[in-house]
């Protein structure tokens, strides 16, 4: 982490200008890293400290990946949305300036609020974390679904197209030729369904484990759209991390089990088999996406593991699996070389 005087002028006068720092008072800029999308900062004001971020046009992967810095706007309202279904599962929205592209939050120190992928990613596995988020999760999406209103403040179906299906899914097609109409169709389906307010990128690294529960950062893919995504979003990542906490097989198993059953317990605005299957058969195009998109996740180095994932995510996506618990078992047995 680097810390230095405001990074730019406007940044110091965005502070002053809502209130969050008096003329003249002392800031204190530190940059935070672990995001490819937007420059995030701690500011030191006084005795207080606030949390900054602003979208990048640019993001900050190999491939050419250019998003509208527009996305700022649509996590500031996902936020304030979801502020009001459940206080406590995001930071509280300080200040914004949209035509600037930034706005502040508070911040969460780390020592009371770990990143949920730093704890996985050292075999640290809490099952009863996972059944938080699910449930957070599955709290929100009921609340928000079928709503004209919240649907007309997200209008944002070329943003998630720019951020979600064209480089995972779309990018993989191209990659991965014997799945691509398999990968289009998911794509197409995704897009096609509008039926609560989702995250987008409901990864662990997004998520703090809070004293009280779950805490939801990085909305910057918000979308009126399909709750799905979001649970097989998530899940993609409970089975991934077996590869780099080995040990920890079994509790991934039971977390990604746990975290299922917490969301569809709150699922009361379609059938939840038919959420199921929706994210079942999206999830293998997200684990591929992940070793072939233009987003491949970044511990997975070894062509070894590389090839594992495709060996589990091809066949499903040829014959798409109808239930989590097959996707589970088919991603054990790959694991195992049954």
């Amino acid at each position: 982490m680097a810390q230095s005087d405001p990074p730019e002028p406007a940044l110091e006068a965005f502070l002053v200008t809502t209130g969050l720092a008096q003329p003249g008072e002392k800031q204190t800029w530190t940059t935070l890293g672990g995001g490819v999308s937007s420059d995030i900062w701690r500011v030191e004001i006084g005795e207080r400290t606030v949390c900054v971020k602003r979208a990048l046009a640019k993001l900050r992967v190999t491939a050419d990946w250019r998003a509208p810095v527009s996305r700022n706007l649509y996590e500031w309202r996902w936020f304030e949305t979801v502020r009001g279904i459940l206080p406590g599962a995001v930071p509280t929205p300080l200040a914004a300036d949209h035509n600037l592209g930034v706005f502040a939050m508070s911040y969460l120190d780390e020592k009371s609020h770990p990143v949920w992928k730093s704890l996985l990613m050292r075999g640290e596995v809490d099952v009863a974390t996972a059944t938080a988020v699910g449930d957070r999760l599955g709290t929100i999406h009921a609340a928000t679904a079928h709503s004209e209103t919240i649907a007309r403040a997200f209008p944002t179906d070329e943003l998630f197209h720019a951020l979600r299906p064209e480089p995972y899914l779309l990018a993989s097609a191209q990659r991965r030729p014997e799945v691509a109409d398999a990968l289009i169709a998911l794509a197409a389906r995704t897009e096609s369904i509008h039926l609560t307010l989702v995250h987008g990128d409901v990864s662990p690294k997004n998520i703090l484990v809070g004293p009280d529960g779950p805490v939801f950062l990085d909305a910057e893919t918000a979308w009126y759209g399909d709750p799905a995504f979001d649970l097989a979003f998530c899940l993609n990542h409970l089975l991934l991390k077996c590869l780099v906490a080995p040990r920890a097989k079994a509790p991934l198993r039971e977390s990604f089990n746990a975290l299922v059953a917490a969301y569809l317990a709150r699922v009361d605005w379609e059938p939840p088999p038919e959420l199921e299957a929706r994210t079942a058969s999206l999830l293998p195009g997200l684990l591929l996406a992940r070793v072939d998109g233009k987003s491949p996740v970044e511990y997975l180095t070894r062509d070894e593991d590389k090839n594992l994932v495709r060996g589990a995510a091809l066949p499903m996506l040829r014959v798409p699996p109808v239930r989590l618990r097959e996707v589970a078992d088919r991603w054990a047995a790959q694991l195992t070389g049954g």
